[in-house]
């Protein structure tokens, strides 16, 4: 009711107001022209072309607001003119807070899918980029602004990409080996969606794919490594039981199959460490070690195995501790004074030293002036199975896990481990420990001290 009254009221005074200026032309033609029938009908023509004039000027301002960009607010009259101009007002101004929400998701939504590991890039039916990634422009080596609207095809030239988009066939992902650079592998995936429109999804595998390699390798190896001392057992077990040998032939052929099983028995057991380093925990930094003790049973090791053949000189009395696990820090200084002592001819030296570094971190070194590396060997050195020259580490008994498993020991207690080697220069290999995992043993007793309650 009130909304027919809000209608209706601006309407009838506007009619009271035509019916006055109808009513004066009246009284102005009636001293012109007295004619009572002439005079009434100027006077109605007079009121309605009045209010049709009006209604025309209303609606020509609402027509040209409408025209217009309708950034200022709508013309404000009464009756239907203005509930029009009201109603449609109010229907644009939510249009524009639905466009802006809309916006505002899809940008989140952008940079929700710009934050992805994934590269990502939109395609139209006509394989023009819409819109590009930070991570898919770093993939195809494009510039997320300057390139859009731009063939996705003529900015990529990979042959295999072009081919593989154009055939339509995007069951399987592509992968393109050397993507960007030599090194680097993509998986490329491609969904279409809309009106011919695509998503083209970039993955990089390359860890994954060295990952494999390095399973495939790993598997390859552990193969072959078996395979030569179960081959060298089974002829020699053959020769027995088919040849007629001499006493002193038996107990060398028996010496020979016992090499062959400790070879074999190494290996498992480095490949049984080396799983138990991968699955295990890091050490917990409270557990302290004490160096010196440590340096004494590696250097009754080191000189069992020269057997007086080199000169083997290890630090004492350094009394420090270190945090971390006993048997894998043995393991891993044990695995380098052994690889000295192996690639060090006789009369060569040796040297185990420890160092206090100025941050606070320990540096615990092994030297020897034996053979040395190529600098081209020496990022590899601690790949499983890697070997400088294979038929040297054989004759020496190494199994090529040694370096790897240091390398798990020294990332496992937060270090770091440096080589530095020249051909015929000898080797030095220097394990750096964090100044969080290395102390003093007077502080280690302050710190028990301190802890004890006095009386």
């Amino acid at each position: 009711m009130s909304d027919t009254l809000h209608w209706l009221l601006p309407r009838l005074l506007f009619s009271l107001l035509a019916a006055l200026v109808g009513a004066v032309v009246c009284w102005w033609t009636w001293h012109l022209l007295p004619m009572p029938i002439f005079t009434a009908a100027i006077g109605a023509v007079t009121a309605v072309w009045v209010m049709v004039l009006f209604d025309a000027f209303r609606a020509r301002r609402l027509l040209a607001w409408l025209r217009g960009p309708m950034a200022i607010g709508a013309p404000r009259d009464a009756g239907l003119y203005g509930e029009m101009a009201y109603r449609i007002e109010k229907a644009v101004r939510e249009r524009d807070r639905t466009i802006l929400r809309e916006q505002d998701r899809l940008e989140q939504f952008l940079t929700a899918v710009d934050a992805s590991p994934n590269g990502v890039l939109l395609l139209d039916a006509n394989d023009q980029i819409e819109w590009c990634s930070r991570i898919a422009a770093e993939h195809f080596s494009l510039d997320a602004q300057r390139d859009l609207r731009q063939r996705v095809t003529n900015l990529v030239r990979s042959p295999s990409f072009v081919s593989y988009l154009q055939a339509g066939v995007f069951k399987d992902p592509l992968v393109m080996q050397n993507a960007r650079g030599p090194g680097l592998t993509l998986a490329v995936f491609v969904r279409e969606y809309a009106e011919g429109m695509r998503l083209v999804i970039s993955q990089d595998i390359t860890e994954r794919e060295r990952a494999d390699a390095m399973r495939r390798d790993f598997v390859a190896n552990v193969s072959h490594e078996i395979r030569t001392p179960l081959t060298v057992l089974a002829g020699f077990i053959e020769t027995m039981s088919s040849l007629p040998l001499t006493e002193a032939e038996r107990r060398r052929v028996f010496t020979l199959m016992q090499q062959q099983t400790n070879r074999m028995q190494t290996l498992v057991a480095d490949l049984l460490t080396l799983a138990q380093l991968e699955g295990s925990p890091r050490p917990a930094p409270d557990q302290w070690v004490s160096l010196d003790a440590l340096l004494q049973r590696i250097a009754a090791d080191a000189s069992a195995l020269s057997s007086g053949r080199h000169r083997i000189e290890t630090q004492a009395d350094t009394h420090v501790e270190l945090a971390g696990r006993e048997a894998e820090l043995l393991s891993a200084v044990s695995n380098l004074v052994n690889n000295a002592v192996r690639y060090t001819p006789a009369d060569g030296e040796i040297k185990v030293r420890w160092r206090q570094l100025p941050d606070g971190a320990g540096e615990l070194s092994v030297s020897d002036s034996g053979i040395g590396i190529a600098r081209e060997h020496l990022p590899r050195l601690t790949e499983r199975f890697y070997r400088v020259d294979g038929s040297r580490s054989r004759e020496t008994g190494g199994t090529g896990l040694g370096l790897s498993i240091v390398k798990h020991v020294v990332q496992r207690h937060c270090g770091e481990l440096q080589v530095q080697s020249e051909p015929g220069q000898g080797s030095t290999f220097k394990l750096i420990l964090p100044a969080v995992r290395v102390r003093l043993q007077h502080e280690a007793a302050l710190g028990v001290e301190a802890a004890t309650p006095t009386v």
